[in-house]
């Protein structure tokens, strides 16, 4: 089997491939998420995952690279991860009480042939109503930083959430399901 390069430092995308059992080798891309003024969020998504992937490749002559990109859609803007607390706290009230979609980006690269393949994946997340209180005592806890949105799921976040329709992993950072159909066609096999 060819070796796997995850080209992400995101702990929760390597602890979901972890979780499904392969065996990678972390190479975090040097890739900076841009930001696309008027381009279509899918369309980012897949940009943006597919710059990371070549970020790495050309480190590995033959080996299957797997990158994400993941951020939040609320109306027609793009929501990434907040930079401060004062930020954080805009995403949270701007999303209390309403839904909105979570999209992530995912490239798998074959090293050696070119081969690339990039899908995006849509959830819905339905937040409660948070009360201004909610909102600065989750702030301090500082989940809110450095996560899409300004919360995760996974964690504290969780008590934030009334629904979700759609992958639970997508809104984590990397749609299980997705990903795993995508590798099969480059030969690599989860079950």
């Amino acid at each position: 089997m060819k070796r796997i390069i995850l080209a992400s430092a995101s702990l929760r995308r390597k602890a979901l491939l972890e979780q499904i059992g392969l065996k990678f080798t972390v190479d975090a891309s040097v890739q900076e998420d841009t930001e696309f003024v008027g381009q279509e969020p899918h369309q980012l998504a897949r940009e943006i995952s597919l710059k990371k992937a070549e970020s790495v490749a050309n480190g590995y002559p033959d080996a299957v690279i797997i990158a994400a990109d993941t951020f939040g859609v609320i109306g027609n803007r793009v929501i990434g991860k907040p930079h401060s607390e004062a930020e954080a706290r805009a995403m949270l009230t701007a999303l209390s009480g309403k839904s909105h979609t979570v999209i992530t980006g995912f490239t798998v690269l074959d090293t050696l042939t070119r081969k690339a393949v990039s899908r995006s994946v849509e959830t819905t997340v339905y937040m409660k109503q948070i009360t201004k209180s909610e909102i600065e005592t989750y702030v301090k806890t500082g989940e809110p930083l450095d996560k899409a949105g300004a919360y995760a799921i996974q964690g504290l976040g969780a008590v934030l959430v009334d629904k979700i329709e759609g992958d639970y992993f997508n809104v984590m950072g990397l749609p299980l399901y997705a990903l795993t159909e995508v590798l099969k066609e480059f030969g690599v096999n989860v079950l």
